[in-house]
């Protein structure tokens, strides 16, 4: 059990992080209905094409596949497979909880905002749901978010902690660049997915009498 000064701390911190989550994509929401991102969104979709060659665009399009729904449901699979049989049910439903919320989440937010996809680059298919948010960044920041989480809140090694937390924010981070990098998503699409996923999976997973990660 954490002492009551840092379970407070720590529930502070939360509460301050969704609350700025939410202010990022209620001001990114508006931002895009007003058609004020768009000058941002093709300059940095520029400046990242610029960097554009085979290998790297193969690599992208990797990263692009890990935070797909096929590899996240085949992971997610295993993931509840391993909660059940380590004799975490509980973990395991938060666990689907959280994704399969996430995921619906994004379907509605994309048809309350209905944004129109940005061309893609390198000849790709344009996904024919709508673009904002996007939801392999929504989903992705779901996903190994909690999985970090969950990892972190149950070792005592401080260093182990950050270990998986910086893993998890690279793997995100990267996927999040993987579609703007490809073209389908404009840039305040993946900052919106990320921003409704950290309120997201706060609302989900946090325990507020005990100031720490269910």
């Amino acid at each position: 059990m954490r002492p009551p000064h840092a379970a407070y701390r720590t529930l502070l911190l939360g509460l301050l992080a969704a609350a700025a989550a939410l202010a990022v994509f209620a001001w990114l929401a508006e931002e895009v209905l007003a058609g004020s991102t768009l000058a941002f969104d093709n300059h940095i979709r520029s400046l990242v094409h610029g960097f554009a060659n085979p290998t790297l665009t193969r690599v992208m399009r990797g990263l692009s596949f890990i935070g797909a729904p096929a590899f996240l449901i085949a992971f997610g699979a295993l993931v509840i497979i391993y909660y059940v049989r380590a004799g975490k049910p509980r973990m395991a439903i938060l666990f689907v909880v959280t994704v399969a919320g996430a995921e619906v989440l994004d379907e509605i937010l994309k048809l309350v905002f209905h944004r129109t996809r940005p061309v893609a680059f390198f000849g790709l298919a344009e996904p024919i749901v709508y673009s904002f948010p996007s939801g392999h960044a929504l989903v992705s920041c779901s996903f190994f978010g909690v999985l970090a989480a969950f990892a972190a809140a149950r070792t005592p090694s401080a260093v182990k902690r950050w270990i998986y937390r910086i893993a998890a924010g690279l793997l995100i981070l990267l996927i999040g660049l993987s579609r703007i990098y490809l073209g389908v998503h404009y840039p305040s699409d993946v900052l919106g997915g990320y921003a409704a996923a950290i309120v997201w999976v706060i609302i989900v997973e946090w325990h507020p009498h005990q100031g720490r990660w269910r």
